[in-house]
């Protein structure tokens, strides 16, 4: 099909559409359908103000209850379908049945789209419900004008060859689709590997997600090597694409593929893993995600540090938690050189002690570490069971330190100026008076 031939095939389409519309018959039939459109919009209103789905639908199946909503909240559609049906019927009767065409496309369209929204009420994702019924009904529409063969092979009379693969209008919508309802599919698989994962309690944290995001990987690639396949594309004609592709990543993506990369690195190894507490140079929080270009750090105070996976491979990182929870809090602090610093050891060991998360099997320590011109220096050092809270536990300790030290009368040392004047008074500003 040529130029030429699309354009005789609009001319002759417009003259018939201009014949048609200029029709008595045509104009009696467009207004029995607006008339049973404004009754259909009427009859479904009033159907979904008064139908209590939530008492009626009570303890029937998912799948039923999501088609009764569906019947309800379509009943304009239906009942339109049932109106143009029986307004067809009675033309028939009365007059050729030539004479009644535009009422039984109406309603066969109608019909089309009411059963389409029905079988399409399983899926969830909204967007995808949409899409997928657009795309069915438009196809069902060309079938019921007897219009879809002509379009096929229009969509498929323009044509793109490179090298032993030829690519047309139609192919691409093929593909377009095929893919659309593989990825659904691969998506629904996934969720459910991974909630059958996640619920082992033989795996890892990191192995939970290595597994999750092995999968996820291999079931698109295997949807789109399957929908290509089906459309009739070999897969071996995508060879110089595949390595101009590689060529392109290598060069313009290497953040990307190097954060991935890292990040499978991270899950092998077990060096982090969701849950740890960890300091990544000036961030500190615990993992709350790992995904495949980044992870996620809570920090508790609201904020997530995305931080990419290729910095954890390279830079230094802190894990608090990488083979023991267990962690030393360290107190610093100092007295006066009137304390007797054994009565201070033993203040603060007690203190240390009687804390509610120091480890009861890990006795606290007090050392003296210096002779300062202020005073004398200090090191508490004491285990909790996990590092959550560290500065809470530091605060409680020196409140009760302080609290003791008033108590037995121990001075914490602070700098004190003095300043002392010798050889007569401060210098005091001369001022001369200019007679005037």
């Amino acid at each position: 099909m040529d130029i030429s031939d699309i354009l005789d095939f609009l001319r002759s389409a417009m003259r018939s559409v201009g014949a048609e519309v200029t029709s008595p018959w045509f104009c009696l039939q467009l207004g029995l359908v607006l008339t049973g459109a404004g009754i259909s919009l009427a009859a479904g209103a009033a159907i979904r103000s008064r139908a209590n789905l939530t008492s009626r639908a009570m303890g029937w199946p998912a799948p039923l209850r999501m088609m009764l909503r569906v019947l309800v909240g379509y009943s304009s559609t239906a009942m339109f379908a049932l109106l143009m049906r029986v307004t067809r019927v009675v033309m028939k009767q009365l007059t050729w049945p030539s004479r009644s065409y535009l009422l039984a496309i109406a309603a066969k369209l109608a019909l089309a789209w009411l059963v389409i929204r029905i079988l399409t009420s399983v899926i969830r994702n909204e967007f995808f419900v949409r899409l997928v019924s657009l795309a069915a009904w438009l196809v069902a529409a060309l079938s019921i004008v007897g219009q879809l063969d002509p379009t096929i092979e229009a969509l498929d009379s323009v044509s793109v060859v490179f090298g032993g693969l030829r690519l047309t209008p139609l192919l691409l919508i093929k593909l377009a689709v095929l893919l659309s309802v593989a990825l659904w599919l691969t998506n629904i698989a996934s969720n459910f590997a991974e909630s059958r994962i996640t619920r082992s309690g033989d795996l890892t944290p990191s192995i939970q997600v290595l597994l999750v995001k092995i999968i996820r990987l291999a079931l698109m690639a295997l949807a789109v090597a399957m929908a290509m396949s089906a459309v009739g594309i070999d897969l071996s004609a995508l060879a110089i694409f595949s390595g101009a592709a590689g060529v392109g990543i290598g060069f313009g993506l290497q953040k990307i593929i190097a954060n991935f990369i890292s990040g499978i690195i991270l899950l092998a190894d077990k060096s982090v893993k969701p849950g740890d507490l960890v300091t990544i140079g000036d961030s500190s929080g615990r993992i709350s995600a790992m995904k495949t270009r980044y992870i996620s750090v809570a920090a508790g105070d609201g904020r997530e540090f995305l931080i990419p996976n290729e910095d954890l491979v390279t830079q230094k990182v802190t894990n608090w938690t990488y083979t023991d929870k267990n962690t030393l809090v360290k107190v610093n602090f100092g007295t006066n050189y009137d304390a007797d610093p054994r009565l201070v050891c033993k203040l603060a060991i007690e203190i240390a002690a009687a804390h509610p998360r120091a480890t009861k099997g890990k006795a606290p320590g007090c050392i003296l570490t210096e002779f300062t011109e202020a005073g004398m220096k200090f090191a508490l050092t004491f285990w909790i069971p996990d590092p959550d809270g560290m500065d809470n536990v530091k605060s409680d300790v020196m409140l009760a330190l302080w609290e003791a030290f008033k108590r037995e009368g121990i001075r914490v040392p602070y700098p004190v100026r003095e300043i002392r004047v010798r050889g007569g008074a401060l210098p005091v500003e001369n001022t001369v008076e200019v007679p005037t």
